[in-house]
């Protein structure tokens, strides 16, 4: 059997695990409560008035830690996810499938809500097996309902925290989010339930793309889950020790695996570790804290370890080498990057555009005017606080001047008004002048560079 699923038949065979504990399942349980809390918990924390994560569609703005992003700063997102990207390159080629076994939400949400509740309703291995494979009765029926209920209301308690991401958690737990947005949290939830009730392992095995091209992240000295061939094998089956004991095969020639078959029963995977590298091992270390808890009582070191193929091999590993200081150089290279525009962004947006149906008009007094439309964000500030005032002026031609209404917008929002320069007629222009639109508040100065459009027609721009 590997990954649930019977070679013979290839049907899914239901994963039954046992409990395990160990120093590894401290460090699944320390990582999964930070995990947990950082996803609960960030979606009710307020910076300036605002979500420390939130991504607002509608507004189309995304709210960072303070920052407001808008799809001006699409720079920045694609800084991020090339940084997160080459992180997870980094890391897999020196930890191998260390998101996998301890960051990864599928393996957080298993094993530190699916399993203990499944062990709450339904006692442990043994017993789940046994009740399985019985009638249905009152004792099974009862326990499966409990058990289903409880995953519905983690279910649902995931979906709301997700969709608090979006629609803000304040509004969306106080039920005065829109439609839309519970009709997500019904669908997001409805999924999750099966994956926790049904679907489980086979999201990694069949779903995750990670799994198959992490071939390509790792090398010889990637760590890995690894079983010790040469220190456990021949097993010490039944019928190797009746060989042992009759003469079939040499005294003291039997390995130190005594065939207890634990790291088998605590595999989320439902692999077999000692059958060799698998994909569907997600490097959770299960196996090695059950291998540990059996070889300690012998005085023996664990036949199942972190490892890599060159300490297999007798070789040092290495941690820097071609690919991990690549992969540093450019992690390097894109939080330089990402610093300097951070450093550079400017808290104010603005946009000019012709107002359409004419280019120009010349006015009684034999001005020329072009009206154009302005529009102007504001992304600094507190949420609630006080609009800031937007001053506008030209540059580049001559005795311009700018009539525009009065500008004042609050943080996270934005305006839009008509903006007419008018330019006197002893000033002489090309059909087409280059004019710079300056647009200033008391925190910061942006620069929108257009053009000037006149009836000359000498000297054409």
């Amino acid at each position: 059997m590997a990954g649930g699923t019977d070679k013979a038949t290839g049907k899914r065979e239901w994963i039954y695990t046992a409990s395990v504990k160990g120093r590894f399942q401290r460090w699944h349980r320390w990582s999964g409560i930070a995990l947990q809390a950082l996803l609960l918990l960030t979606p009710w924390v307020l910076i300036n008035g605002e979500q420390a994560l939130r991504l607002d569609l509608p507004g189309r703005r995304l709210f960072v830690l303070g920052l407001t992003f808008t799809p001006r700063d699409t720079l920045f997102l694609v800084l991020m996810l090339l940084f997160a990207a080459f992180s997870l390159f980094f890391f897999t080629s020196l930890f191998g499938r260390l998101w996998c076994g301890y960051a990864c939400p599928q393996t957080v949400f298993l094993e530190e809500w699916v399993r203990p509740i499944e062990r709450l309703w339904e006692g442990e291995r043994g017993a789940r097996m046994k009740r399985d494979a019985g009638p249905l009765g009152w004792d099974k029926a009862w326990r499966k309902a409990g058990k289903w209920l409880s995953f519905a209301a983690v279910a649902g308690l995931v979906a709301m925290t997700i969709v608090s991401y979006f629609a803000g958690a304040r509004a969306l737990w106080a039920g005065a989010a829109g439609p839309v947005a519970y009709a997500f949290v019904g669908v997001l939830g409805a999924g999750l339930l099966a994956d926790f009730a049904w679907f489980r392992e086979q999201f990694c095995n069949y779903l995750c793309p990670y799994a198959r091209f992490q071939g390509a992240l790792t090398d010889d000295e990637s760590q890995v889950v690894a079983y010790a061939v040469s220190l456990g094998e021949p097993r010490q089956t039944k019928e190797n020790r009746k060989a042992a004991a009759t003469g079939l095969l040499a005294k003291g020639s039997l390995g130190a695996c005594i065939d207890c078959n634990k790291c088998v029963a605590v595999c989320p995977q439902g692999i077999d570790i000692r059958e060799g590298y698998q994909l569907e091992c997600i490097a959770c270390a299960r196996c090695v804290d059950a291998c540990t808890s059996v070889m300690d009582k012998m005085g023996q070191p664990s036949l199942i370890q972190y490892t890599t193929i060159a300490e297999t091999e007798g070789r040092k590993p290495r941690v820097l080498r071609g690919r991990t200081g690549v992969y540093s150089a450019l992690l390097t290279a894109l939080a330089g990057l990402f610093v300097v525009a951070l450093l550079g962004r400017h808290k104010i947006e603005a946009t000019v555009h012709r107002a359409p149906g004419t280019l120009f008009q010349v006015d009684a007094d034999g001005w020329t005017r072009n009206t154009f439309l302005l529009n102007v964000s504001n992304n600094h500030g507190a949420a609630g606080s006080a609009p800031a005032p937007f001053t506008v002026t030209v540059s580049g031609i001559p005795g311009a001047e700018v009539i525009a209404p009065p500008i004042s917008v609050a943080p996270a929002a934005g305006a839009r008004v008509p903006l007419v320069v008018r330019v006197p007629p002893a000033v002489e222009l090309p059909r087409t002048a280059p004019l710079r639109i300056t647009v200033k508040t008391d925190f910061d100065e942006i620069n929108v560079d257009t053009t000037f459009k006149t009836d000359r027609t000498t000297g054409e721009g």
